[in-house]
C-alpha cells in the first residue's frame, strides 16, 4: 500500500549542533523513508550550519538556504518547496520520538476532513533532560471544532503538530509579519476553519526556555495583539462569554509573565485591561489573586532595593560614646 508523502520542515538559525539532533530524530522515524522528505531551511545562519548538514546527512535531506527572515518565513519557505500532502514542523532544537509521524498520519487518514493533529509534549532543559509533560487534553478536552478552547490558550508547539496541506493553504501559512507568537496566530486561524485532533501520547520533545528564532522582548506584545486582532476579525464565531474569557485569560497570563520578568509598570497596564473583561465573581477573584502577586512582587523589589542601598553606603552601627 502506498503511503501518503509527509514533508518534515525544519527551520534553523545558528544551531549547528542542535539541528543535527533534530534531523536525526526525523530520519529515525518508523514511517517509511520513501514516504518522508526532510527539508531543512537554513534561515541565514553564520555558524557553518550548511556545511555540517551537508557533511553529516548528504542527500538524505533537502537543505535550503535563505536570507534571515524569522521562523514564519523559514517555515513558509520550506512548505513552498515541499511535495507532501501532510506537513510536519520541527524546530531545530526539538526532537520527535520514532513513531510520531506514523501515528499522526494514521490519525489524519482516519479522521477525514481534519486539518491538524497534535501530540503531548515533553519539555526538556538545554541539556535535554526532561522536566515534565504538557498534556494537550488539559487545553483541548475534545476533538473536532475546538476554537472556543483554543482561543483561551492558543499555545502551540509546532513540533507536535501535523497539518494537512489543504488546511495550511486554506489559512495562508504562518504570518511573516510576526517575529513571535506566529504559532499562536496560526493555531487560531486554523481552529477557526478546521477540526483539530489530539493524540494522547508523548511523541514530541521540545526545548523549554530556549533562545528561539525570535526575540523575547516582543513576546508579550505580540501575544496580546494576536488575540485582540483575531477576536476583532473573527469574534462572531464565538459567544460573548467566550470572547470575554479569552481576553481575560490572555491579559492575566501576560500580566503575570511581565510581573515575573520585572516589568511592573507594563504588567499593571495589561492587568488593567484584564479587569475590564471581568464578568463574574470567579473573574473578580482571579484579578484579586493577581493583585496579591503584584503586592508581593513590589514588596520584594522594595526590600531588595533597601538592602542594596544600605550595602552601597557601607553602613556600620554607631559606636557608643566613651564614658
Amino acid at each position: 500500500m502506498q503511503r501518503p508523502l509527509v514533508s518534515a520542515i525544519i527551520p534553523t538559525y545558528n544551531r549547528r549542533d542542535d539541528v543535527v539532533l533534530a534531523v536525526r530524530s526525523a530520519l529515525a522515524q518508523s514511517y517509511p523513508a520513501d514516504a518522508l522528505e526532510v527539508i531543512v531551511v537554513d534561515d541565514g545562519s553564520t555558524d557553518g550550519t550548511d556545511e555540517v548538514l551537508a557533511r553529516t546527512f548528504g542527500d538524505q535531506i533537502r537543505s535550503l538556504r535563505k536570507v534571515n527572515g524569522g521562523a514564519s518565513s523559514a517555515r513558509n519557505h520550506g512548505v513552498a518547496a515541499a511535495q507532501g500532502s501532510y506537513l510536519a514542523f520541527l524546530d531545530s532544537d526539538d526532537e520527535w520520538l520514532p513513531t510520531k509521524i506514523a501515528k499522526q498520519v494514521a490519525y489524519l487518514e482516519h479522521a477525514v476532513g481534519y486539518g491538524m493533529v497534535v501530540t503531548d509534549v515533553e519539555h526538556m532543559r538545554p541539556d535535554r533532560v526532561g522536566v515534565g509533560v504538557y498534556h494537550r487534553r488539559q487545553q483541548l478536552p475534545e476533538d473536532g471544532h475546538v476554537l472556543r478552547h483554543v482561543v483561551r490558550n492558543p499555545a502551540l508547539t509546532p513540533a507536535s503538530a501535523m497539518v494537512t496541506r489543504a488546511a495550511y493553504d486554506d489559512v495562508g501559512g504562518f504570518d511573516e509579519r510576526l517575529r513571535t507568537a506566529e504559532d499562536l496566530d496560526f493555531h487560531l486561524r486554523l481552529a477557526a476553519r478546521w477540526p483539530i485532533g489530539v493524540i494522547e501520547e508523548t511523541l514530541t520533545r521540545a526545548m523549554r526556555d530556549h533562545d528561539g528564532l525570535s526575540t523575547l522582548g516582543r513576546t508579550y506584545q505580540d501575544y496580546l495583539e494576536v488575540i485582540e486582532r483575531f477576536l476583532e476579525e473573527h469574534g462572531d464565531l464565538l459567544t460573548a462569554r467566550d470572547r470575554n474569557e479569552a481576553l481575560l485569560e490572555a491579559y492575566l497570563r501576560n500580566a503575570r509573565g511581565l510581573l515575573w520578568d520585572g516589568a511592573i509598570v507594563d504588567a499593571i497596564r495589561v492587568a488593567t485591561h484584564g479587569a475590564r473583561c471581568a464578568r463574574s465573581v470567579t473573574d473578580a477573584r482571579r484579578i484579586a489573586w493577581l493583585g496579591v502577586d503584584f503586592a508581593k512582587t513590589i514588596a520584594g523589589t522594595m526590600r531588595r532595593r533597601v538592602v542594596r542601598d544600605l550595602s552601597s553606603r557601607h553602613w556600620r552601627p554607631a559606636q557608643s560614646a566613651p564614658a
